[in-house]
């Protein structure tokens, strides 16, 4: 059984203060999932009730958790907290009976081990109206349960804060990651309303592609106004579904559903480690690999695969064939886009970087 239960004592409607569910509908649903989070979630669910934009509802689902989740959000006091209580199911349920409830044409999300800065709601509120786009996220830090940056993570946050921070390159670089930090998202209703799917993949990675199949557009604040915690008991470091091998089950899936739609051929930059898994799948689903193009000198003219590999430089403007360039050493992104781009190719037209 679901139970929609604020835990401050008296039901929603009888506190008349105007905000949130309260006396009229909110701007802005904030969804928390959360599963046994007893140690941070008072800490989370303040930094979204202490915003400096207030009018709103947060709705935590408890995704039937067994340790004192509950009993704390107690102490939290607020009418505008809403609590739903569930038998566990997952996040993807949690998340998505949120959704069904929430009732402002607006949904954010957070996550219970995470916090956001004072003014992240209202910066990207103003960015949602301001840009019309539908979707809007914000520059993160990634830190660890101490409150230090971590170090491993160095690389992704700038991606994430500096690489993907247009939208032209959340669109383009999107095969790459998610470029969005998913508890940093505060959307249009009808983004939450595709519904995260349940399988054996990134459920938030899954609903971004299928959002830009929809043509939703999105954003990203650059200011920094949120703190996203990493540590080993996360679910994106120990749930099978968030390992390297379902995003890349995911990102195929949605290029053969995309870019590579109808295409019979394509080119690769980049044959060596990164590439070569990529060109057995390519041939597993029946698409020819034209050419192969290397900067490595010692690879040109062999053949990998059954590809040919030529030196970049040889790579010959836009003819309608996709280019997909496997490259993920650090910087060399930033090395071939030139490139592509002084041969007439568009990053996220003809040309698709991929991880």
């Amino acid at each position: 059984m679901t139970h929609d239960c604020p835990l401050q004592g008296n039901p929603p409607s009888d506190s008349g203060d105007g905000r949130g569910k309260l006396a009229s509908m909110p701007q802005i649903s904030v969804v928390l999932p959360i599963y046994n989070g007893a140690a941070t979630i008072v800490r989370a669910t303040r930094s979204i009730l202490e915003q400096s934009f207030d009018d709103l509802e947060l709705i935590v689902v408890d995704d039937g958790s067994t340790d004192e989740t509950l009993e704390r959000l107690r102490s939290v006091r607020d009418p505008r907290l809403r609590v739903l209580d569930l038998p566990h199911r997952g996040v993807v349920v949690a998340a998505n009976r949120g959704t069904e409830v929430a009732t402002a044409p607006i949904i954010a999300r957070m996550d219970a081990d995470d916090v956001s800065h004072v003014r992240r709601l209202e910066t990207q509120l103003h960015c949602l109206r301001s840009t019309g786009v539908d979707v809007v996220g914000c520059a993160v830090r990634v830190l660890d349960k101490s409150g230090r940056r971590v170090e491993t993570m160095r690389r992704y946050e700038k991606w994430i804060n500096e690489e993907t921070a247009s939208e032209e390159d959340i669109i383009a670089l999107r095969f790459i990651e998610l470029p969005l930090v998913n508890p940093t998202i505060l959307a249009r209703r009808r983004y939450f309303d595709l519904g995260f799917r349940d399988g054996d993949f990134p459920e938030d990675y899954d609903l971004m592609l299928r959002a830009v199949e929809a043509e939703m557009r999105f954003a990203k604040v650059k200011e920094m106004l949120f703190d996203w915690s990493d540590h080993q008991h996360r679910l994106t470091r120990s749930d099978a579904r968030y390992s390297h091998t379902a995003f890349d089950r995911c990102r195929r899936a949605h290029l053969l559903r995309g870019p590579l739609r109808g295409s019979q051929c394509v080119d690769v930059w980049g044959v060596g480690n990164t590439g070569k898994p990529w060109l057995v799948w390519l041939k597993e689903n029946a698409i020819t690999v034209r050419h192969g193009y290397e900067l490595n000198e010692r690879k040109i003219g062999e053949t990998i695969h059954g590809v040919r590999v030529r030196r970049t430089r040889d790579l010959k403007p836009p003819d309608g064939t996709p280019i997909l360039v496997t490259v993920g050493a650090e910087g060399a992104r930033a090395i071939i886009r030139p490139q592509l781009e002084s041969k007439g190719y568009r990053v996220g037209g003809d040309a698709w970087f991929v991880a």
